[in-house]
């Protein structure tokens, strides 16, 4: 009989090579990283303490209709839905890799009506032809973790969510960024259509004037045929506007989970003034941006996969037993003589495979050196949009400084060339040219705050919204499944 304390000292080696790993030591991999953004502008450098709104982001252009809109999308938008379950896939697959930690248990029972065949060779002249059997049985078995292949794998499992979880984020700051740039270039085309009818009716008055002084011989039929001609041309301008603005109306149902046919958004002239955005050094972006903190876990469930199929050139050493009763009649079934059982260890080795476990572990190694690839272009490409964004929403600054001189020009060159043709002092080419000029000085004064207003909403999306890279840690992630009333 073995002594307690060689007993222990068994238990506690199986114990240290459970607690071995075949995976290397993860790092997550190196990505160029500048200590400052290049160029200033309308925005301000955050503390700490100071960074986007970790909900509701969008709440920074101070538009009531737009929070409501982001709360129709958080609550009915499909493709988040979608996403959503997706993570739920991720978080329920991980609790099936965890349950290989466990010993695994069943129990049965059987009642069997047995019939020997006549002819059989084992059988005795005195055997039954018919027959019962009775069993109930139970069985166990575990799987002791020797090279830590089931704990890679539940390493792996929970990368996997981790991923799926920053993938969900950052759908729903893409369709929130969607939302918000689509209400912005909306209330563009509202203010456009605006400045079209006003425009509409200006040459209205134009065209009459034309025609009254045509009827006084003062001016010829080319002057009213100009008229005509600048108005008709804005109002087939003032169609397409108004055409444009319905497909996108069409849109922004879609994105709230709303049927375009009954969804309708009332015209609103105002755009909103441009947000101060708070941008942090760009080391914080790689905490701050989901599609880069997805990339990373992804790199970290490939490197537990490489400990993975290491695992496979070792032994694996499986701890079984069985016991029960087995009777031939149901009366005696739980009794002493009727019981049965099983105890006993299996150890498995695979000798020869042809190469398939080496070919295994390469190919783990490629699928790392692929995700740490993919990680170090998602972080470029990250400090990219952020320097992208940055760039336009400055040099759209300085050009909507020029572009209202030009407008305020345009408006004291349509009024005096105006006033002139009613002295007749010029002709109406000069009107129609002075026209022309002002309604497009106008509409590129819009165009450009609008996409002024784009930009600061891409730029945003550029720096994560509000997100954190915390939000994927295990406690996040429980709180989130308890928030969400997941099982």
């Amino acid at each position: 009989m073995k002594k307690p304390e060689h007993i222990a000292a068994a238990l506690l080696a199986t114990l240290a090579l459970g607690a071995c790993s075949m995976a290397p030591a993860y790092k997550p991999p190196q990505a160029p990283v500048d200590e400052h953004y290049q160029p200033t502008g309308p925005w301000t450098t955050a503390a700490p303490a100071d960074q986007l709104p970790r909900e509701g982001w969008w709440t920074l252009y101070g538009d009531a209709r737009l929070d409501d809109l982001e709360g129709q999308l958080l609550a009915h938008n499909a493709d988040l839905a979608a996403a959503f379950a997706s993570y739920q896939q991720s978080r329920d697959f991980l609790a099936q890799v965890r349950a290989d930690l466990f010993p695994q248990v069943s129990v049965g029972a059987g009642a069997v009506r047995n019939r020997q065949s006549d002819n059989s060779a084992l059988r005795g002249p005195t055997s039954p032809s018919w027959y019962d059997t009775y069993s109930l049985t139970g069985q166990a078995s575990y799987e002791v973790d020797l090279w830590g292949r089931v704990r890679d794998n539940v390493a792996a499992g929970r990368a996997s969510m981790q991923a799926s979880a920053a993938d969900l984020a950052s759908v729903r700051l893409s369709l929130e960024a969607e939302l918000a740039d689509s209400y912005l270039v909306l209330v563009g085309l509202d203010r456009q259509i605006d400045l079209l009818q006003k425009s509409v009716d200006a040459y209205q008055r134009a065209l009459q004037l034309t025609k009254a002084l045509q009827s006084g011989g003062a001016v010829s039929g080319l002057d009213v045929d100009r008229a005509q001609t600048q108005l008709s041309s804005t109002r087939s301008q003032l169609s397409q506007t108004r055409a444009q603005r319905d497909l996108l109306q069409h849109a922004i149902a879609a994105l709230v989970g709303q049927p375009a046919s009954s969804f309708v958004l009332d015209a609103k002239t105002e755009l909103p003034a441009l947000p101060v955005i708070p941008i942090g050094l760009p080391s914080t972006l790689l905490q701050r941006r989901p599609d880069i903190a997805a990339a990373e876990r992804r790199t970290a469930e490939a490197n537990a996969q490489i400990g993975v199929a290491r695992s496979a050139f070792f032994p694996s050493l499986t701890l079984s037993a069985a016991g029960g009763f087995s009777s031939g009649a149901w009366g005696n079934l739980l009794t002493a003589p009727s019981q049965v059982w099983a105890l006993g260890p299996s150890l498995l080795l695979d000798v020869f495979d042809g190469g398939r476990r080496r070919a295994q572990v390469a190919s783990a190694h490629a699928v790392f050196d692929e995700a740490s690839a993919r990680y170090r272009g998602t972080v470029l490409a990250a400090f990219q949009q952020v320097e992208d964004n940055q760039s336009l929403l400055t040099r759209f600054g300085d050009a909507i400084v020029d572009q209202q001189d030009a407008t305020t020009a345009a408006d004291r060159t349509l009024k005096i060339s105006l006033s002139l043709y009613k002295q007749g002092a010029n002709s109406y080419l000069d009107v129609v040219t002075a026209q022309v000029a002002d309604l497009d000085a106008h509409t590129g004064l819009l165009s450009l705050q609008t996409n002024q207003l784009r930009a600061s909403v891409q730029l945003v999306r550029a720096l994560g919204g509000g997100w954190s890279s915390e939000e994927i840690a295990p406690g996040q992630l429980a709180q989130e499944a308890k928030d969400n009333g997941m099982k």
